[in-house]
């Protein structure tokens, strides 16, 4: 018989229940973003040295909110890895004069860390974090294990821990001496899981859709088109057939473009837009589809007893293993669906697609009464127009014919017209 080996307990977890501080944690995804932006630098980078970045937000009591993050210096002293003070607090000065609505502090420090807790390579940094700028500091651990096994709805990969200072467990021999006994114990730093909250606004949600909504944009790159170095992008095609991409080589080496055929097509935002709207509708109408064909398998599963109507009470189950238990509770609640259908699907289809045209007709005639309205305005307008110059016109008419006949015809001449 196999047995299972136990896992050892962190011995900087505290054992004390996380309901007990009462601390309550706000996250924003803004948080998320920067330190999944660090992760990735330093990976790619192959950089040396822990992750390690510091968390600004609010604290009004027990209520601490988590909204920016920077990453820090760090440096070497005696062995331990700590913050590079100097450096570090002109950068919290900077965030803080950047944010100054609503006023931020620094509210605690990310790191990666294993699902188990916190290490003891850890505490020097934390314990200058206390010490220096916040006596209640928060630490939250990125968890690289969990994305590697993420699950679809499953938790973010981190978590937040609070840390007090608690008394260590001794073990004293029996011979000791009584005042060994009494002595105060020694007191250590204790880490202890506290449960968080997501939460955004609506700038932050604009931002992070754009993220989200920019990573389709995003396109792998070959070994051999990143051994040679950046892409340019925007060098016209000699023989007159666009746009092409030259990937920059060695001198030695000759350039080769590549056409947008080649390449491949990048979608527009609108087209972007449409597909995640017609996705998002896809998988409703999934999940639509699957939950009312477990509605009916339900249903069909249901024992004949009751279905003829004999009396059964609810729990029980049929002799018969392949039937269902019949659940009064689930019943009502498909009744009640049932009941709110007629509410989207009308009785009556006729008289509803009546009343229906009828309204179109009457929303059609007074927008054809308001174009006939304004085309009557428009005509009066124009017809005045038209009255006004044609009155010019005869008079400048008159006019003319008056300087042309002179005063021997008995109408007045040219300097009786200026007189007058």
């Amino acid at each position: 018989m196999a047995v299972e080996k136990e896992t050892p307990q962190n011995p900087l977890l505290s054992k004390q229940k996380a309901s007990d501080s009462g601390l309550q944690v706000a996250l924003h995804p803004l948080v998320l973003l920067t330190i999944s932006d660090y992760i990735t630098r330093h990976t790619l980078r192959q950089q040396k040295g822990p992750v390690v970045g510091a968390l600004l937000g609010q604290q009004n009591g027990r209520e601490i909110t988590i909204e920016h993050a920077f990453d820090c210096h760090l440096i070497e002293v005696d062995g331990e890895v700590i913050l590079s003070q100097v450096w570090f607090e002109d950068r919290l000065q900077q965030m803080k004069d950047v944010h100054k609505v609503p006023a931020l502090d620094l509210v605690g420090w990310f790191t990666i860390i294993p699902t188990s807790g916190p290490l003891p390579i850890h505490l020097p940094i934390h314990r200058q974090i206390l010490q220096s700028y916040n006596e209640s500091a928060i630490l939250l651990g990125f968890h690289p294990e969990d994305v590697l096994n993420r699950s679809i709805g499953g938790k973010l990969p981190l978590s937040i821990y609070e840390s007090n200072y608690e008394a260590e467990e001794t073990t004293t021999d029996a011979g000791e001496d009584k005042e060994m006994k009494d002595a105060e114990p020694k007191l250590g730093l204790k880490f202890k899981e506290l449960p968080y909250t997501v939460e955004t606004g609506e700038a932050e949600m604009i931002g992070v859709d754009f993220v989200a909504r920019g990573g389709g944009n995003a396109t792998a790159v070959d070994g051999a088109q990143k051994k040679g170095g950046p892409a340019a992008l925007g060098h016209e095609d000699p023989k007159g057939k666009g746009k092409v991409r030259v990937v920059a080589r060695k001198p030695e080496e000759q350039e080769t473009p590549v056409s947008k055929a080649e390449a491949g097509q990048f979608l527009s935002r609108e087209d972007e837009e449409l597909i995640a709207s017609l996705t998002a509708k896809a998988n409703a109408i999934k999940m639509l589809k699957a939950r009312v064909d477990l509605i009916a398998v339900y249903l069909r599963k249901l024992p004949p007893s009751y279905v003829s109507g004999s009396v059964v009470e609810e729990g029980v189950k049929s002799d018969d293993e392949e039937y269902a238990p019949v659940s009064h509770e689930v019943l009502r609640s498909i009744q009640a669906l049932l009941t709110r259908l007629g509410l989207l699907i009308p009785a009556d289809s006729a008289a509803f697609e009546k009343e229906l045209l009828s309204e179109e007709n009457d929303v059609n005639m007074v927008s054809m009464l308001s174009t006939i309205t304004n085309s009557i305005k428009d005509v009066r307008e124009t017809g005045r127009k038209f009255s006004v110059v044609q009155l010019g016109m005869m008079k400048a008419k008159g006019a003319h014919a008056m300087w042309n006949d002179g005063p021997s015809s008995g109408v007045s001449g040219a300097g009786d017209l200026i007189s007058s």
